[in-house]
């Protein structure tokens, strides 16, 4: 384990500022590491788990490090009808990304701006399928120009998307890259973003019938529980899961497994190399009406 310990050392760059400081990390690392080997060893989930840049992370210092995602304080307004309630006959599966409405995995870092990575992801995938034009757009823009967020110690998608309309749109990340910590607001730049959002609705509460409507027509922002996430390498999110919504993802894709197990596909923002290059599949039409780790409780898209 001390051989482990010191090959994911070296393969992450981690350093640690004292002998006391390796030692802790080291237990941390062994605890997780004996975890992930246990549960890959039953065999008995559709999923992997693997061992990743998070292995030296307590449960508390990953939540707090690497989410970032905010409930709703807000009244969530039932005045406007749910504009895909009446879409009927939507595609068996659909992956936006093979539509070219997704653009590359990032990496939101020590920074728990995870809820502005769902939003961009959320009005890049709709400005896309308006347009047919892909830009990649300035999460950065959106740490260091709101006021209506704490950056990078948490925020709202809604808000994001209220940015996005009031100043007629996003910079691009090349124009404004991301940083991972908040910085003093740059002077815009002209939008990239093709297609102007013009709002954004909620998706009924709890109800995975009504999300699929959305996704079916766009991506969508959606809170969730980060906890069985932590570790995942690949396959199917099954099993029991918390609705403690401390992170935000992105909604681009369902379809079915080859046992007919239904699932979603959700666009992260913990870098290519965590999970399936950066997405997870997670368990679809569960019995619980939140959803799989509470997917369906507050799902979020942008209108233009």
């Amino acid at each position: 384990m001390l051989t482990k310990h010191e090959q994911w050392m070296a393969q992450h760059k981690r350093t640690y500022k004292s002998n006391e400081e390796k030692s802790k990390r080291f237990k941390v690392f062994k605890d997780n590491v004996e975890f992930i080997e246990r549960f890959n060893k039953a065999g008995k989930n559709k999923y992997k788990l693997g061992i990743n840049e998070f292995a030296d992370l307590t449960n508390e210092e990953f939540v707090a490090k690497c989410t970032g995602a905010k409930i709703p304080s807000f009244k969530r307004s039932s005045k406007t009808p749910f504009m895909y309630g009446n879409v009927k006959g939507v595609a068996s599966s659909l992956d936006w990304r093979d539509k070219g409405a997704v653009t590359a995995v990032e990496n939101q870092g020590g920074c728990g701006c995870c809820w502005a990575f769902s939003a961009v992801a959320a009005m890049e995938g709709i400005s896309q399928i308006k347009t047919g034009k892909l830009v990649s757009l300035s999460e950065q823009q959106l740490l260091d120009c709101m006021t209506t967020t704490d950056s990078c110690k948490g925020g709202w998608m809604e808000h994001a998307f209220e940015f996005a309309t009031q100043n007629h749109g996003l910079d691009s990340d090349t124009d404004y890259p991301y940083r991972a910590k908040e910085g003093t607001c740059s002077p815009k730049k002209p939008s990239s973003l093709p297609a102007m959002i013009t709002g954004h609705q909620s998706v009924p509460m709890n109800n995975e019938t009504a999300l699929l409507m959305a996704v079916a027509n766009q991506p969508v922002s959606v809170r969730i529980d980060p906890t069985q996430m932590r570790f995942y390498k690949s396959g199917i999110l099954t099993g029991n899961c918390g609705t403690h919504l401390t992170h935000a993802i992105t909604a681009v894709g369902y379809g079915t497994s080859e046992d007919g197990t239904k699932y979603w596909i959700f666009k992260n923002s913990w870098g290519p190399k965590w999970g399936e290059n950066g997405f997870i599949r997670i368990q679809r039409d569960i019995a619980a009406k939140e959803g799989m780790c509470g997917i369906a409780m507050y799902p979020t898209f942008p209108t233009v």
